[in-house]
């Protein structure tokens, strides 16, 4: 994963009994579900966009790598920032930690700003960028698509 500062955004997300597998840990598939609900919650908090109809970019790529079992029952904590930004997209990583820290799976998406009404994808635009670089505390490198 980048080399870039501490996460400044945490999600506290419950591991729930229907998370987990005949193995007795939570299937694998769930840790993208926490991704999921953890970067929901950092565009409702941080780019300030509220509501499902406001929901304006698309998963375009999704990358995990699992460290340790998440298991049940208990709670993870999930970082989450944006690394970079490009022309009509931004990339973000996530770290879904234990309660005593322990680093259970790291992962790293990128979405893709679309507009739903025409079909496609659109520029990403200043105001967001500029509250993600805000919220960062730095200036987010502009990456070419």
């Amino acid at each position: 994963m980048a080399d870039t500062p501490d996460y400044r955004f945490h999600a506290e997300l419950p591991v729930r009994f229907r998370d987990t597998d005949v193995g007795g840990h939570v299937h694998h598939s769930q840790a993208l579900i926490y991704v999921e609900e953890a970067r929901w919650a950092y565009w409702d908090e941080v780019a300030g966009r509220r509501g499902i109809e406001s929901v304006d970019y698309i998963l375009a790529e999704a990358q995990l790598r699992y460290r340790k079992r998440i298991l049940y029952p208990g709670r993870v904590r999930v970082g989450v920032r944006v690394v970079s930004v490009g022309r009509t997209h931004f990339e973000m990583e996530y770290e879904i930690r234990d309660p005593e820290g322990a680093l259970l799976v790291d992962a790293r998406t990128v979405q893709v700003m679309y507009d739903y009404d025409s079909g496609r994808s659109v520029r990403v635009p200043d105001d967001l960028r500029r509250r993600l670089e805000r919220h960062e505390g730095r200036e987010l490198p502009r990456r070419r698509e």
